[in-house]
């Protein structure tokens, strides 16, 4: 409904600059339509016949603009290199029986994209969740009672290709997980779906917990029952990231690093290993940081907090990621 409403803004805008002196009366959507004077009825129509072109540049504008609106929502330009696609991800599981059939679901949910697909494998990573080259760690723990209820770290490599994601983490908080308030299907596919979601180089589609839910897990609220699975924009921004080729890859289980080794010997579970933080969201329940070793060899860790409080009170908010 608001698509009409936006459009039929559009038209108005459109009648006015051919004729001049138009009122807000004379031309507004169709649901109050009756109240408009036959004779301005038949005047509109008149208008549209002759201004064709008008017309359709204004619809065209309107469907630009909700494409835009939706689409744009890629984590900056970090995607991982390949030669081919769809190519494919291997996701490591290091969770327990608890979380099982979430990751299924996470996997399958992102397989649907065009672009890739995540293969579930073996887990590496072990009980701090320790990173693997040209792949995703996913685990969970009860990491503590420190604030947050899910991270996601990807690791670029530097050089020339500072925007090549080289390998990942997921981190799920048993802490919060196994408090009543958390402990739904509907959370836990929510936060599985949108930190493996980050790990793909998306973004969020929307920031504010207290709107009306987008329908996709990379959405934030206060009630996912409608947010659990990724949505056709999430589908469309991956393919809009991806779409290039590289002419090298950082998922093949050979890559090789120039990464200093200090990268990997990091637990990343506290909030004091995770580096500067450089932007927040204005509610104060996600954060981005980011610790840099020099070279475009960074580790990036987005967190959604359960507990805001816990976190760094001052950081810059949107716009500065």
């Amino acid at each position: 409904m608001k698509h009409l409403f936006a459009l039929d803004y559009l038209l108005r805008i459109a009648y006015s600059r051919v004729k001049g002196n138009v009122k807000w009366r004379d031309f507004c959507h169709p649901e109050v339509a009756e109240q408009i004077r036959k004779k301005e009825i038949s005047r509109m129509v008149k208008f549209f016949y002759r201004h064709k072109l008008i017309v359709f540049l204004a619809v065209i504008g309107l469907a630009l603009f909700q494409s835009a609106s939706w689409a744009n929502h890629s984590w900056g330009k970090y995607h991982w290199a390949r030669t081919i696609n769809p190519f494919t991800l291997k996701t490591g599981d290091n969770v327990n029986s608890s979380w099982d059939s979430y990751l299924n679901t996470t996997v399958s949910d992102w397989t649907a994209s065009s672009v890739l697909n995540l293969s579930k494998v073996s887990g590496q990573g072990g009980s701090s969740c320790t990173p693997t080259l040209g792949r995703v760690e996913v685990c969970n723990g009860s990491y503590g009672n420190n604030g947050w209820l899910g991270i996601a770290s990807i690791w670029t490599a530097g050089g020339r290709n500072r925007n090549h994601i080289v390998q990942g983490t997921v981190k799920l908080n048993d802490t919060y997980f196994n408090t009543a308030q958390y402990n739904t299907p509907a959370w836990r596919n929510l936060v599985s779906c949108q930190e493996v979601g980050h790990t793909l180089g998306l973004d969020h589609q929307d920031e504010n917990f207290n709107n009306a839910n987008l329908g996709t897990c990379m959405d934030y609220t206060n009630n996912p029952a409608s947010n659990q699975h990724p949505n056709q924009h999430d589908y469309d921004q991956l393919v809009t990231i991806y779409t290039h080729l590289d002419s090298t890859t950082t998922v093949s289980a050979g890559i090789r690093s120039k990464m200093p080794p200090a990268m990997n010997d990091i637990d990343f579970s506290s909030r004091a290993t995770w580096g500067k933080m450089v932007w927040k969201s204005p509610d104060g329940h996600v954060a981005l940081y980011v610790l840099d070793f020099g070279n475009g060899n960074k580790v990036i860790t987005r967190v959604i907090w359960a507990n805001p409080t816990f976190e760094v009170p001052e950081a810059p908010h949107r716009g500065a990621k």
